[in-house]
């Protein structure tokens, strides 16, 4: 009965993130998906279906493998890259968007550039993962690699990935992500002036700091 109700919240709680990215503006419409690991199972948004049209009977869950356990909704055709993250990493929930100026400012460079000591949030300048068809495992393995050593990275043409113990986490690095992206592609739209990045050092040492904000003394 306990683990029950744990997953009846985990969904409750799953649903009002992937509402959050839409009003939120990281999404439009159905793009874009959300997952949260309860144990061996992963909850997972469904292919299709506008998150405000989501009941907690609509609940979607698969195993590690991808063999659906929970529901009757087809998952998100991104699944691949979701359960990568989770095989790969100790991932307790992905947020995938298609935010706009993540997005944009994938399609201009290999790795966006340190602009903001919030880089050292996401473990350190953030890259940029190959293009490849979505839903493939060739995404997933381009995502991947892209996350080594970080917790959220840029998809080619495509959107933003970015994981945390937490939902609330994996969303908050989503926004700061989006929030960087915009951030340099205003800073770089004056003409004739160059943003100024932040060092490796001083990106190490905001993520020095950051690593003690927020815990009570």
């Amino acid at each position: 009965m306990g683990e029950q109700q744990g997953g009846r919240e985990a969904w409750e709680a799953l649903v009002a993130t992937a509402r959050r990215t839409v009003s939120d503006g990281l999404v439009v419409g159905t793009s874009g998906n959300v997952s949260v690991r309860v144990g061996d199972t992963v909850l997972v948004t469904p292919s299709g279906v506008p998150y405000d049209r989501l009941t907690p009977d609509d609940v979607t869950g698969v195993d590690l493998d991808g063999r659906q356990v929970l529901g009757t909704l087809v998952p998100t055709s991104e699944l691949p890259m979701h359960l990568a993250v989770y095989r790969a990493t100790d991932a307790g929930a992905v947020v995938h968007t298609h935010a706009v100026h993540a997005t944009a400012v994938s399609t201009l460079v290999a790795e966006l550039p340190t602009v903001h000591y919030m880089t050292a949030a996401l473990g350190g300048p953030v890259r940029v993962a190959p293009y490849a068809t979505y839903g493939t495992e060739e995404l997933a393995e381009n995502t991947l690699r892209a996350l080594a050593g970080r917790t959220g990275c840029l998809l080619q043409n495509h959107g933003t990935l970015t994981y945390g113990t937490t939902l609330d986490q994996a969303f908050d690095r989503t926004a700061q992500l989006e929030w960087m992206c915009r951030l340099w592609l205003t800073a770089s739209s004056i003409p004739g002036l160059r943003p100024n990045l932040l060092t490796e050092r001083q990106v190490a040492e905001a993520g020095e700091r950051l690593r003690g904000y927020g815990r009570q003394r």
